[in-house]
């Protein structure tokens, strides 16, 4: 756990060493301080997005199963049970390089951090972790809908939690977010030396951080978007009245805690799909789709050579080769001659920073918000126009922005008056700008709004008449140990019990 290991980080020694009565390298509550517990809820957050979420890479068209292996269920047909994925519920196995931690465990160290540092009364702390809960809570919702939340990380009252409506889950991380605006926003707010030390994404500036809590109470706004029933004004002008805006292009929200190119240092991205500590190549079985290969090069868009990598051994000189997702293993195939995830454009080496919430993400969810008629100030087209130029420089595209413009000018499925439906528009290019960046939020627009609406599906023989899964199921633990709260839930099937913002 997370915790465990910063309190062993924490420990130091009592004059009372010799005291048999007392273990010296037990760690004392007091020794737990909030700038030991905050690089490691940032780091841990950022990385939990960033690698924990493959299955969404593959329902999301993204990526496809390499021919070295055979079929893999229930990721290929969709026959989703209380086994699957369940180490973003519980900790999964801690003993590997890149162990699986659980948004819960996350949770409960960004609660321990917000209750030192009110203790302290250090608030920059506070707000922080008020920042770090609007995301965690957000992902869960997002997978599980309705789950334990007020009670949630109270074991002394309730070691058997009940569980929240997602909707006013969402509700509340609102209000959390407002809470952490003001705090970030108040004239008086010192950040210590020490805090801004610990700050390993904004080295304690408060104004990133304001635009940090800004963007994030976008996206659950967006989010909502079929559910909200008009415009969410309240939410609008507290965003507005701050006055410090959205990440911009050129300011993604990255931590960097001294990834290098040794064991456990290595950037987590970096360290899962290219290659270990010795420079040895990694992960043979996420290999890019044919059919996102085909959307980018039947459109003359180059970002496929960034967002995934050459073939190890390309067969007749096809460099990027991918797969159809569920398909049958053919004879004489190998891994190798397939792209691999991550490409140069997405990490370009072991001591890269690594990303929480990208400048290309918020401009695409200020071109929606404002095709909506939420944000004003520029056009929707601008807004638009200004997420794919940010895309292509995200990426590291040579002379990125003039080629992005004549992407957008040339090519029907980029030009905007070509589209009539702007926000299906929005979202197909927001799909283009996030594979290996961000699979998970494309596999929550594909479900709120139906884009594209285009994914392929898988082509496993085992599918039946299953589609693209609307949630996850609760794990096994839960049934184990919560039962009575878990079943109050009713019957939950991922092809049918929809999250709350889904209502197509």
């Amino acid at each position: 756990m997370i915790l465990s290991l910063t309190l062993f980080m924490a420990v130091s020694c009592k004059d009372s060493f010799f005291d048999i009565n007392e273990n010296p390298n037990l760690p004392t509550d007091e020794s737990v301080t909030p700038q030991l517990l905050m690089p490691m809820v940032l780091n841990a957050t950022a990385k939990k997005m960033a690698i924990d979420y493959d299955f969404a890479a593959f329902w999301s068209g993204y990526w496809a199963r390499g021919s070295s292996f055979g079929p893999s269920h229930p990721l290929e047909n969709y026959d989703i049970n209380s086994s699957y994925q369940v180490s973003h519920w519980v900790n999964g196995n801690t003993n590997d390089v890149n162990p699986a931690i659980s948004w819960y465990d996350i949770l409960m160290d960004t609660k321990t951090m917000e209750n030192k540092g009110r203790e302290s009364g250090e608030l920059f702390y506070v707000g922080v972790a008020k920042v770090i809960k609007s995301i965690g809570y957000m992902y869960l919702v997002d997978m599980y809908n309705n789950v334990p939340y007020s009670q949630a990380l109270d074991l002394q009252s309730y070691i058997a939690p009940a569980y929240d409506k997602g909707q006013d889950i969402y509700n509340d991380l609102l209000v959390q977010l407002d809470s952490a605006r003001m705090i970030f926003a108040d004239g008086n707010l010192e950040v210590s030396t020490v805090a801004g030390n610990a700050d390993i994404m904004f080295g304690g500036d408060l104004t990133m951080w304001r635009k940090l809590v800004n963007t994030q109470a976008l996206k659950l706004l967006v989010h909502q978007s079929e559910v909200l029933g008009g415009v969410p004004t309240a939410h609008l002008d507290h965003i507005a009245t701050d006055g410090s805006g959205f990440i911009m292009a050129g300011e993604s929200a990255e931590v960097q805690p001294g990834y290098g190119a040794n064991e456990y240092q290595l950037n987590p991205v970096y360290g899962t799909y290219i290659a270990d500590h010795n420079g040895s190549l990694i992960d043979d079985f996420n290999r890019a789709s044919n059919w996102m290969l085909d959307r980018y090069r039947d459109n003359n868009d180059i970002r496929y050579q960034y967002v995934f990598h050459k073939a190890v051994a390309p067969v007749d000189g096809i460099e990027y080769q991918g797969n159809d997702f569920g398909q049958e293993n053919e004879q004489n195939v190998s891994s190798s001659s397939e792209s691999r995830v991550a490409g140069p454009g997405i990490v370009s080496g072991p001591t890269d920073p690594l990303w929480l919430f990208t400048s290309v993400e918020s401009l695409f969810l200020q071109a929606e918000a404002t095709q909506r008629g939420w944000l004003t100030g520029v056009s929707a087209e601008s807004a638009y126009r200004a997420a794919v130029r940010e895309s292509f420089n995200w990426l590291g595209v040579p002379n990125a922005e003039s080629v992005a413009d004549t992407y957008m000018a040339n090519e029907d499925i980029a030009n905007w008056a070509a589209n009539s439906n702007k926000i299906e528009l929005i979202i197909n290019q927001k799909h283009l700008a996030l594979p290996n960046v961000n699979n998970f939020e494309a596999w929550v627009d594909y479900r709120r709004l139906g884009y594209p609406s285009d994914v392929p599906l898988s082509i496993d023989a085992s599918v039946e008449n299953r589609k693209i899964p609307l949630r996850l199921s609760y794990p096994q633990n839960e049934y184990n140990y919560n039962a009575a709260n878990v079943e109050a839930e009713g019957t939950i099937n991922p092809q049918t019990s929809r999250i709350f913002w889904d209502i197509d």
